[in-house]
Protein backbone atom coordinates (compact mmCIF):
# COMPACT_ATOMS: atom_id res chain seq x y z
CA UNK A 1 0.00 0.00 0.00
CA UNK A 2 2.60 2.48 0.89
CA UNK A 3 4.75 1.69 -1.86
CA UNK A 4 1.61 2.38 -4.28
CA UNK A 5 0.94 5.80 -2.68
CA UNK A 6 4.91 6.75 -3.24
CA UNK A 7 4.47 5.87 -6.76
CA UNK A 8 1.70 7.97 -7.45
CA UNK A 9 2.93 10.77 -5.54
CA UNK A 10 5.89 10.77 -7.34
CA UNK A 11 3.91 10.82 -10.84
CA UNK A 12 2.09 13.62 -9.15
CA UNK A 13 5.12 15.35 -8.54
CA UNK A 14 6.25 14.73 -12.09
CA UNK A 15 3.78 16.11 -13.73
CA UNK A 16 3.18 19.27 -11.85
CA UNK A 17 6.82 19.77 -12.67
CA UNK A 18 6.84 19.83 -16.41
CA UNK A 19 3.51 21.91 -16.15
CA UNK A 20 5.96 24.54 -14.40
CA UNK A 21 8.65 24.25 -16.31
CA UNK A 22 6.18 24.66 -20.07
CA UNK A 23 5.74 28.41 -21.17
CA UNK A 24 2.32 29.87 -22.46
CA UNK A 25 4.87 30.89 -25.53
CA UNK A 26 5.45 27.84 -26.50
CA UNK A 27 1.93 26.79 -27.69
CA UNK A 28 1.25 30.46 -29.56
CA UNK A 29 1.49 30.19 -33.16
CA UNK A 30 2.15 33.68 -34.81
CA UNK A 31 2.72 33.46 -38.30
CA UNK A 32 1.54 32.68 -40.80
CA UNK A 33 -0.89 35.92 -40.21
CA UNK A 34 -4.07 35.18 -41.61
CA UNK A 35 -5.28 37.78 -44.60
CA UNK A 36 -7.57 40.77 -43.61
CA UNK A 37 -10.90 40.43 -45.16
CA UNK A 38 -13.51 43.22 -44.81
CA UNK A 39 -17.36 42.06 -44.41
CA UNK A 40 -19.65 43.21 -46.28
CA UNK A 41 -22.26 45.28 -44.43
CA UNK A 42 -24.79 42.29 -44.35
CA UNK A 43 -24.17 38.81 -44.77
CA UNK A 44 -25.64 39.03 -47.58
CA UNK A 45 -23.02 41.32 -49.20
CA UNK A 46 -20.27 40.27 -50.84
CA UNK A 47 -17.05 40.56 -48.53
CA UNK A 48 -13.59 42.41 -50.12
CA UNK A 49 -11.68 39.24 -51.67
CA UNK A 50 -15.10 37.57 -53.13
CA UNK A 51 -15.42 37.09 -56.67
CA UNK A 52 -18.70 39.21 -58.23
CA UNK A 53 -20.57 36.70 -60.41
CA UNK A 54 -24.12 38.89 -60.53
CA UNK A 55 -24.00 41.97 -59.09
CA UNK A 56 -27.24 43.39 -61.06
CA UNK A 57 -25.55 45.24 -64.07
CA UNK A 58 -24.32 42.41 -66.17
CA UNK A 59 -23.59 38.34 -67.84
CA UNK A 60 -19.70 39.26 -67.88
CA UNK A 61 -19.13 36.82 -66.03
CA UNK A 62 -21.09 34.16 -67.77
CA UNK A 63 -21.36 31.62 -71.04
CA UNK A 64 -24.14 29.67 -72.66
CA UNK A 65 -23.53 26.03 -72.09
CA UNK A 66 -25.46 25.39 -74.92
CA UNK A 67 -23.44 27.41 -77.40
CA UNK A 68 -19.81 26.72 -76.40
CA UNK A 69 -18.68 29.51 -74.58
CA UNK A 70 -20.88 32.24 -76.66
CA UNK A 71 -22.08 34.97 -74.07
CA UNK A 72 -25.11 34.20 -71.90
CA UNK A 73 -28.53 35.45 -72.64
CA UNK A 74 -30.86 35.41 -69.82
CA UNK A 75 -32.70 38.38 -68.80
CA UNK A 76 -30.91 41.12 -66.90
CA UNK A 77 -33.28 44.14 -65.79
CA UNK A 78 -33.49 45.62 -62.77
CA UNK A 79 -30.91 44.45 -60.76
CA UNK A 80 -32.32 41.19 -61.52
CA UNK A 81 -31.09 38.78 -63.64
CA UNK A 82 -34.35 36.17 -64.79
CA UNK A 83 -34.18 32.53 -66.27
CA UNK A 84 -34.69 32.31 -70.34
CA UNK A 85 -35.64 28.92 -70.89
CA UNK A 86 -35.17 29.40 -74.84
CA UNK A 87 -31.61 30.03 -74.16
CA UNK A 88 -30.71 26.67 -71.74
CA UNK A 89 -28.09 26.58 -69.12
CA UNK A 90 -25.56 29.04 -68.37
CA UNK A 91 -22.34 28.87 -66.37
CA UNK A 92 -19.52 30.79 -65.35
CA UNK A 93 -16.61 31.79 -67.61
CA UNK A 94 -14.34 30.70 -64.17
CA UNK A 95 -13.57 27.29 -62.97
CA UNK A 96 -13.40 26.43 -59.01
CA UNK A 97 -12.32 23.75 -56.77
CA UNK A 98 -13.04 24.47 -53.61
CA UNK A 99 -15.24 27.64 -52.40
CA UNK A 100 -17.78 29.45 -50.68
CA UNK A 101 -20.90 30.31 -52.59
CA UNK A 102 -23.86 33.41 -51.69
CA UNK A 103 -27.25 32.93 -54.02
CA UNK A 104 -30.40 34.74 -54.42
CA UNK A 105 -33.18 33.20 -55.69
CA UNK A 106 -37.17 34.61 -56.30
CA UNK A 107 -39.78 31.86 -57.58
CA UNK A 108 -42.51 34.45 -59.18
CA UNK A 109 -45.28 35.10 -56.67
CA UNK A 110 -47.69 33.77 -59.67
CA UNK A 111 -46.08 30.33 -60.14
CA UNK A 112 -48.66 27.85 -60.90
CA UNK A 113 -47.76 24.15 -61.24
CA UNK A 114 -47.33 20.73 -58.98
CA UNK A 115 -44.40 18.70 -57.82
CA UNK A 116 -41.35 19.19 -60.07
CA UNK A 117 -42.71 21.80 -62.13
CA UNK A 118 -42.95 24.61 -60.48
CA UNK A 119 -40.44 26.68 -59.96
CA UNK A 120 -37.78 24.26 -61.18
CA UNK A 121 -33.80 25.05 -61.58
CA UNK A 122 -30.91 24.11 -60.29
CA UNK A 123 -27.15 25.28 -59.34
CA UNK A 124 -24.68 22.80 -60.38
CA UNK A 125 -21.67 23.55 -57.64
CA UNK A 126 -19.58 21.83 -60.39
CA UNK A 127 -20.22 21.78 -63.96
CA UNK A 128 -18.50 18.98 -65.99
CA UNK A 129 -20.26 18.61 -69.22
CA UNK A 130 -23.20 19.89 -71.26
CA UNK A 131 -27.14 20.09 -70.10
CA UNK A 132 -27.44 19.19 -66.58
CA UNK A 133 -24.02 17.41 -66.64
CA UNK A 134 -22.92 17.99 -62.82
CA UNK A 135 -23.31 17.90 -59.13
CA UNK A 136 -26.82 19.31 -58.25
CA UNK A 137 -28.32 21.73 -55.48
CA UNK A 138 -32.44 21.89 -56.53
CA UNK A 139 -34.20 24.93 -56.53
CA UNK A 140 -37.96 24.38 -56.46
CA UNK A 141 -40.96 26.04 -54.74
CA UNK A 142 -41.40 23.89 -52.11
CA UNK A 143 -43.47 26.17 -49.52
CA UNK A 144 -46.47 24.55 -49.97
CA UNK A 145 -45.85 21.96 -52.98
CA UNK A 146 -44.77 18.05 -52.26
CA UNK A 147 -42.29 16.28 -54.51
CA UNK A 148 -39.89 13.59 -53.55
CA UNK A 149 -37.98 14.66 -50.67
CA UNK A 150 -34.48 14.23 -52.27
CA UNK A 151 -35.87 16.24 -55.00
CA UNK A 152 -37.35 19.16 -53.13
CA UNK A 153 -35.23 22.64 -52.59
CA UNK A 154 -31.99 22.23 -50.32
CA UNK A 155 -31.77 18.54 -51.57
CA UNK A 156 -28.70 17.37 -52.91
CA UNK A 157 -30.68 16.34 -56.19
CA UNK A 158 -31.51 12.50 -56.63
CA UNK A 159 -29.80 11.84 -53.31
CA UNK A 160 -29.50 13.99 -49.95
CA UNK A 161 -32.73 15.27 -48.55
CA UNK A 162 -32.41 18.61 -46.68
CA UNK A 163 -32.67 18.43 -43.08
CA UNK A 164 -35.62 20.87 -43.09
CA UNK A 165 -37.79 22.74 -45.44
CA UNK A 166 -36.50 26.26 -45.11
CA UNK A 167 -38.39 27.64 -48.04
CA UNK A 168 -40.01 30.86 -48.31
CA UNK A 169 -43.34 31.89 -49.79
CA UNK A 170 -43.43 32.42 -53.75
CA UNK A 171 -42.53 36.19 -54.65
CA UNK A 172 -40.02 36.59 -51.43
CA UNK A 173 -36.29 36.54 -51.86
CA UNK A 174 -34.16 32.94 -50.44
CA UNK A 175 -30.78 32.43 -50.17
CA UNK A 176 -28.42 29.46 -50.30
CA UNK A 177 -25.27 29.96 -48.38
CA UNK A 178 -22.73 26.73 -49.91
CA UNK A 179 -19.57 25.52 -48.93
CA UNK A 180 -18.45 23.42 -51.16
CA UNK A 181 -15.25 21.03 -51.37
CA UNK A 182 -14.12 19.20 -54.66
CA UNK A 183 -14.08 15.15 -55.07
CA UNK A 184 -10.20 14.95 -56.06
CA UNK A 185 -9.14 12.30 -58.48
CA UNK A 186 -5.51 9.62 -58.66
CA UNK A 187 -3.54 9.94 -61.50
CA UNK A 188 -5.73 6.66 -62.93
CA UNK A 189 -9.00 8.79 -62.66
CA UNK A 190 -10.13 6.37 -59.64
CA UNK A 191 -11.61 8.54 -56.72
CA UNK A 192 -8.86 9.34 -53.99
CA UNK A 193 -11.68 11.72 -51.84
CA UNK A 194 -15.44 12.42 -52.22
CA UNK A 195 -17.27 15.60 -52.87
CA UNK A 196 -18.70 17.28 -49.57
CA UNK A 197 -20.69 19.81 -49.19
CA UNK A 198 -23.01 22.16 -46.49
CA UNK A 199 -25.37 24.40 -47.41
CA UNK A 200 -27.75 27.25 -45.35
CA UNK A 201 -30.63 27.92 -46.72
CA UNK A 202 -32.44 31.23 -46.05
CA UNK A 203 -30.22 31.03 -42.45
CA UNK A 204 -30.81 27.55 -41.37
CA UNK A 205 -28.53 24.75 -41.69
CA UNK A 206 -29.97 22.40 -44.59
CA UNK A 207 -26.59 20.41 -45.55
CA UNK A 208 -24.16 19.29 -43.14
CA UNK A 209 -20.65 18.17 -45.10
CA UNK A 210 -22.62 16.33 -46.87
CA UNK A 211 -20.80 13.41 -48.72
CA UNK A 212 -21.77 13.27 -52.35
CA UNK A 213 -21.96 9.51 -54.35
CA UNK A 214 -21.15 11.43 -57.53
CA UNK A 215 -22.88 13.57 -59.88
CA UNK A 216 -26.33 13.96 -60.60
CA UNK A 217 -28.15 11.32 -62.41
CA UNK A 218 -31.85 11.67 -62.70
CA UNK A 219 -32.07 8.05 -63.09
CA UNK A 220 -29.88 5.75 -62.02
CA UNK A 221 -27.76 5.74 -58.67
CA UNK A 222 -25.00 8.45 -59.05
CA UNK A 223 -21.30 7.45 -58.83
CA UNK A 224 -18.09 8.89 -59.61
CA UNK A 225 -17.13 6.19 -62.50
CA UNK A 226 -15.64 7.75 -65.57
CA UNK A 227 -16.31 11.16 -64.03
CA UNK A 228 -12.46 12.58 -62.75
CA UNK A 229 -12.39 15.75 -63.23
CA UNK A 230 -10.28 19.02 -62.07
CA UNK A 231 -11.56 22.57 -61.32
CA UNK A 232 -15.44 23.26 -63.05
CA UNK A 233 -17.84 26.30 -63.66
CA UNK A 234 -20.43 27.16 -61.25
CA UNK A 235 -23.59 26.24 -63.80
CA UNK A 236 -27.27 27.70 -63.05
CA UNK A 237 -30.13 25.49 -64.98
CA UNK A 238 -32.87 26.45 -67.24
CA UNK A 239 -35.19 23.78 -66.31
CA UNK A 240 -37.74 22.66 -69.04
CA UNK A 241 -41.05 22.88 -66.89
CA UNK A 242 -43.82 24.79 -67.85
CA UNK A 243 -43.94 27.04 -65.20
CA UNK A 244 -43.04 30.86 -64.54
CA UNK A 245 -38.93 31.39 -64.70
CA UNK A 246 -37.59 32.07 -61.92
CA UNK A 247 -35.02 35.24 -60.90
CA UNK A 248 -31.62 35.64 -59.63
CA UNK A 249 -29.68 38.11 -57.91
CA UNK A 250 -26.29 38.71 -55.46
CA UNK A 251 -23.70 36.06 -56.79
CA UNK A 252 -20.39 35.66 -55.11
CA UNK A 253 -18.03 33.14 -54.67
CA UNK A 254 -15.11 33.13 -52.31
CA UNK A 255 -12.30 30.75 -53.50
CA UNK A 256 -10.84 28.33 -50.85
Amino acid sequence: MHKRILVAATAALLSTSAFAQTKPEETEVWSPVPKVVTPGKSTADAPSDAIKLFDGSNLAEWVSVNNEGQPAKWKVANGILTVDKTQGNIETKRTFTDYQLHIEYRIPANITGTGQARGNSGIFLASIGKGDDGYELQVLDNYNNATYVNGQAGSLYKQTPPLVNACKKPGEWQSYDVFWTAPRFNDDGSLKSPAHVTVIHNGVLVQLNTELQGPTRYIGKASYEKAAHGPAPIKLQAHGDKSEPLSFRNIWVREL
